[in-house]
């Protein structure tokens, strides 16, 4: 999981400075709202729809396994994290001990003989009354009494067992059944030894006793990924899967068999993973949700260094055995492996990923081992390249692995991108996306532009064939990324806006896709309004003669600096003035002064004289601000000093520069800088010769796929403005206009593009389902402001249809 740089920079622009103005509001700006005509055509089938077009990819980050959908309640169970036990509190004789591992990938335990022993789980443990729990535990050494208990806070016992005579010359595993006789917010699970020697335990665990299909998942969360249908699960990640350096890397044979031999391992997102979610656990999942298994190998290539062509060998061999502990016989050597793990039939691996964000020469020549060798042995496994800084060259691609994550405004400029793909080349795979800039900690307007590029990819689904957001999970007290599907504490969990509209798309998956023509009028833009200001990045300035002056003449904003930085307001920096001039004497970056908040006109004229002292930049002139997250900006000598353009920031999610011009700010130079905006028109000069003349293009308002399942045409509409869209809704071709009754609307939107669900509010945005009337054909619906719809309306299939 990297970042990838968009590819479409202007069209994300553009839509960024169209949604802009729109950032809070809410209220349409026309008497009426505009009239939307959408007529689908359901005589002229178009590509099938893929039932594998949405699936999940499940990666080890944000604590998503340990800590999470793997249902093991402690934290460090095995006490390989340190040489000191982290996320114990130990009383008494304990230490860490390394003489006596309990297996070779496994080489710590807990060394004590009288004292206790006491675990909080993952940032925090909750336990509920009368729910049973199994704790248990290894132990070797000197015969003696283990008592394990579950306490309140304050120390109240709420369940205990004992054993007595614990211990001996091998390591032997004690189980504890225990029901919890309270509530408990912030528990704790300790163990109480008491020895004449030193005993030496490991693996300590508890579990509840129920979980998700007794396969040890954690209910609440294994639910929320069910309740997403989803067709495929691409795991174990990632990042996770290559590691940081290939000492790091994921090897699937040291996740399988007993879990106290299992290798405990550092995880690039910075905590240890247990592989209690190990190959055969991923596997076993996919098959209880009924998703075919997609399995990313390393393909001996980590962030930081790669496997020399000489030892690739056994890295291609690991794949080669991969497949067959999944997909081979029970009396094959892995797939006996399979069958002793308790599963004799086989899983039925269908996809198989070669490397993940993998690119260059060096992926390049490994790409050709492994499919060489993977088509020989077993060609009916479908094979998945990655697309990073260039795709590979030495063989062929079946199915092709795209990632994007960016801003609200590059999905939505992107929805359209897959209408001009090659139909003659690879299939796509997204397999990983998300709105992560401009979106919180995953709002509304992420969900709707994210919506928008899902439409995009299911209207094209001859070429996109695969699709997955990512991450899927995110504890609370562990994200390392943001935002993500499915959050939780250890007790709680919620969909995020995007979790839900992943839910809608998937739940109502299409056969086969309809032509939708949609007919709209020009939308009438919120005005542009804000304060100015001045600023600077790495640079030192100063400013003088700042005149903010509107269309009819009225100065609405004039600033002497006689004395102080008023009527700007200093934010970042070190802001002084006198004699005229405001100055700005930090070299930190993003340090502006703004003012005029309060002036309501929409055309205006700001001008003003600028020198640069020192540094590595120019100036940036902010206007239309609203606030520190919406604004826009001329940013004069930036990129290193190398050119001027035009910035638009929404949501906190700052564009790539639009119409840039090669352009240097000189030292000890006074520069006249003046910007004109009119309606959607800005005009920006340097010293009186026009550099930027811009007129804002308006964003597509709403993004369209239409599908026919069965007796049911399926409409999905994302409104990525802050107007509502009225519509006429015709369903045209053969029978079409007799189709009458009841239709199904699922609706997803809130009372602000920012709206976000939480732990408190688990469903603050979440889809509300009503019904409309439908009437020879046609439907009269509005879409909200910022929203999300799939109608599901009942049309009897005709012949053509059917085809």
């Amino acid at each position: 999981m990297h970042y990838s740089a968009p590819r479409v920079l202007l069209a994300a622009v553009a839509v960024l400075l169209a949604l802009a103005p729109h950032a809070r509001a809410q209220q349409p700006q026309q008497d009426h709202p505009p009239r939307a005509t959408l007529t689908v055509q359901t005589d002229k089938p178009g590509p099938a729809v893929p039932p594998s077009l949405y699936g999940i990819f499940f990666e080890e980050i944000n604590r998503a396994g340990d800590g999470g959908l793997y249902a093991e309640m402690i934290n460090n169970r095995s006490f390989e994290d340190a040489d000191q036990p982290v996320g114990w509190d130990v009383t008494g004789d304990a230490k860490i001990d390394r003489a006596h591992p309990i297996a070779d990938l496994n080489v710590r335990s807990m060394q004590i003989s009288s004292g206790r022993i006491v675990n909080k789980g993952f940032k925090g443990m909750v336990v509920r009354g009368g729910t049973e729990y199994v704790a248990s535990l290894f132990a070797r050494g000197g015969l003696g009494t283990v008592t394990v208990k579950l306490e309140s806070a304050d120390g109240k016992v709420l369940a205990s067992n004992e054993a007595e005579a614990v211990g001996g010359g091998e390591w032997k595993r004690y189980v504890f059944p225990i029901k919890a006789s309270a509530d408990a917010a912030a528990a704790q699970f300790a163990v109480e030894v008491k020895s004449n020697q030193p005993l030496w335990i490991d693996m300590v665990s508890l579990f509840p006793k129920q979980t998700w299909k007794d396969r040890g998942l954690r209910i609440d969360l294994a639910e929320k990924v069910a309740d997403l249908q989803p067709n495929f699960v691409r795991f174990p990640g990632g990042c996770w899967v290559e590691g940081e350096t290939v000492a790091n890397a994921y090897r699937w044979k040291q996740t399988i068999g007993p879990i106290e031999k299992r290798r405990n391992q550092y995880n690039l997102w910075k905590y240890q993973s247990t592989h209690g979610l190990g190959y055969h656990e991923y596997l076993q999942w996919c098959e209880d949700l009924g998703a075919d298994a997609m399995f990313v190998i390393n393909c001996g290539m980590a962030h930081k260094d790669v496997v020399p062509m000489e030892q690739m060998g056994e890295w291609v061999q690991d794949a080669l055995d991969a497949i067959e502990y999944a997909n081979g016989p029970a009396d094959s050597k892995w797939g006996a492996e399979r069958a002793k793990n308790g599963h004799p039939e086989p899983f039925k691996l269908k996809y198989l990923e070669i490397g993940n964000e993998n690119g260059g020469a060096n992926y390049d020549q490994r790409y050709a081992l492994f499919y060489d060798a993977i088509k020989a042995k077993y060609p009916e496994i479908q094979l998945i390249a990655g697309e990073w800084r260039g795709r590979p060259k030495s063989r062929p691609i079946e199915i092709l692995d795209e990632h994007y994550y960016d801003t609200p405004a590059f999905f939505i400029a992107n929805a359209d991108r897959y209408d001009a793909y090659d139909r003659k080349g690879p299939k796509i795979y997204v397999g990983e996306y998300a709105i992560t800039r401009g979106s919180g900690t995953g709002n509304l307007i992420a969900a709707v532009a994210e919506a928008a590029f899902m439409a995009g990819m299911e209207r094209n689904s001859d070429v996109v064939v695969m699709s997955s957001y990512a991450p899927l999970f995110a504890h609370v007290g562990y994200k390392a990324w943001n935002p993500d599907a499915i959050m939780f504490d250890a007790s709680r969990s919620y969909g995020t806006p995007s979790y839900y509209v992943q839910k809608m798309f998937s739940a109502n998956r299409a056969d086969v896709v309809l032509p939708v023509d949609v007919e709209l009028p020009a939308m009438k833009p919120e005005p542009r309004r804000g304060a100015v200001g001045v600023g600077t990045w790495a640079t030192q300035a100063e400013f003088k003669d700042l005149k903010l002056t509107a269309a009819d003449g009225k100065v609405l904003l004039a600033a002497d600096f006689a004395s102080d930085v008023a009527p700007l307001r200093p934010g970042k920096g070190d802001w002084t003035a006198g004699g005229g001039a405001a100055k700005q004497s930090s070299n930190a970056t993003g340090c502006f002064a703004v003012g005029g908040g309060d002036a309501q006109a929409s055309d205006y004229t700001l001008s003003l004289k600028a020198r640069k002292i020192a540094g590595r930049e120019g100036f940036l002139i902010p206007f239309h601000w609203r606030d520190d997250k919406n604004y826009s900006m001329w940013n004069l000598g930036g990129w290193g000093n190398v050119r001027h353009g035009i910035q638009v920031t929404s949501a906190g999610a700052t564009a790539e520069a639009i119409s840039p011009k090669p352009g240097r700010i000189e030292t000890d130079r006074w520069y006249d800088i003046r910007i004109e905006t009119q309606g959607e028109r800005v005009r920006c000069y340097l010293d009186d010769q026009l550099v930027h003349d811009v007129t804002y293009p308006q964003p597509k308002p709403i993004h369209v796929v239409a599908g026919r399942k069965g007796d049911h045409v399926i409409l999905k509409v994302a409104n990525v403005t802050a107007q509502p869209i009225d519509a006429i809704i015709k369903l045209a071709g053969a029978g079409a206009s007799g189709a009458s009754g009841k239709a199904a609307a699922i609706v997803l939107t809130g009372k602000s593009p920012d709206d976000e669900n939480s732990l408190d509010e688990p469903t603050k945005v979440a889809p509300a389902e009503t019904s409309v009337d439908v009437a020879g054909g046609t439907i009269g619906h509005a879409f909200p402001a910022y929203s999300v719809t799939v109608l599901r309306v009942p049309a009897p299939a005709t012949a053509a249809a059917a085809k």
